[in-house]
């Protein structure tokens, strides 16, 4: 098992533990480091029994920028760290976060030696697509019918993008990482030890990380237009009306970089799951009641 994902099992089981970390991991300084640095700080994490203080920049640098099944650094623009400056904008956030998937994706069966398939590359670049144009069905939907009611557009701008961003979010990990619901990933026992490949781990860190991602974005979607509800009955913006598009975006951007540790901490990077729950060839060679896997981003 990775030295990322030993140090979650040991680390990473509660909440806010994660959240605590994860506060330290998004620090976008660690952008700056190079892959000789973090290739160090991955071997000193994996020979590392207790950690001091004098350690924990190297842990910190190892989780931030490696990935926890190939032990190969992040591409530097999907490292976790790099999500806020570059999602924060807003600018082809669908083409981002599909990349951002596909980067933290389980890669189970590239350590069997299969490579990504031609079918993931364009199934990535179909999500992309259709994400991408499905974000702007409330303003086609107006469009195409001639809407001219005030509730019902008010509705179409701002309360349907709520659980469409959601929806659309949860959609793009379910599609980018199809394969893992495929072909299965891989389980460990309590040692760390490779019991075998599982569609039903696979399932279930596909839809963790769904459920996460969905929470983030959905969160991010709602709590800036409940606070323009309320400003706008102020004096301040019914005298200045301009102020309303900026505030709705620097509020989104805070929002998104306050939401980005507590979506990543929803559920573990180690997941566990019941011995029952797996495959009848599985449970024979598992042993304890319980299983784990890499859930990725």
């Amino acid at each position: 098992m990775d030295p990322n994902l030993l140090y979650w099992k040991t680390e990473g089981q509660s909440f806010f533990s994660r959240l605590q970390t994860w506060f330290n991991l998004l620090d976008p300084a660690l952008l700056l480091a190079s892959e000789p640095e973090i290739h160090k700080a991955h071997t000193l994490l994996g020979k590392l029994e207790d950690l001091n203080k004098e350690d924990e920049a190297a842990v910190t640098l190892s989780l931030s920028s490696v990935h926890a099944d190939s032990g190969a650094p992040l591409p530097l623009v999907f490292r976790p760290p790099a999500m806020l400056p570059l999602a924060g904008p807003l600018f082809l956030l669908q083409n981002y976060c599909a990349g951002f998937n596909f980067a933290h994706r389980n890669r189970s069966s590239e350590q069997q030696g299969a490579k990504t398939s031609l079918r993931q590359l364009v199934l990535m670049a179909g999500t992309v697509s259709y994400t991408t144009c499905a974000g702007a069905l409330p303003q086609i939907f107006m469009n195409q019918l001639n809407v001219r009611s005030p509730p019902i557009q008010n509705f179409c701008r701002s309360v349907l993008p709520i659980p469409l961003s959601a929806a659309l979010a949860a959609f793009s990990v379910f599609a980018i990482r199809s394969e893992e619901s495929e072909t299965g990933i891989q389980v460990f026992d309590q040692h760390g030890n490779l019991v075998g490949i599982s569609k039903a781990a696979g399932k279930q860190a596909v839809r963790e990380t769904a459920l996460s991602r969905a929470a983030l974005f959905g969160t991010t979607a709602a709590l800036p237009h409940l606070l323009l509800l309320l400003l706008k009955r102020t004096r301040l913006f019914q005298r200045s009306p301009l102020l309303v598009a900026p505030v709705r975006h620097v509020s989104a951007v805070l929002l998104l970089g306050l939401m980005l540790p507590v979506s990543f901490s929803l559920f573990p990077q180690l997941g566990t799951i019941k011995r029952e729950e797996l495959e009848e060839e599985l449970q024979a060679g598992a042993a304890g009641p319980h299983l784990f896997y890499h859930r990725g981003l």
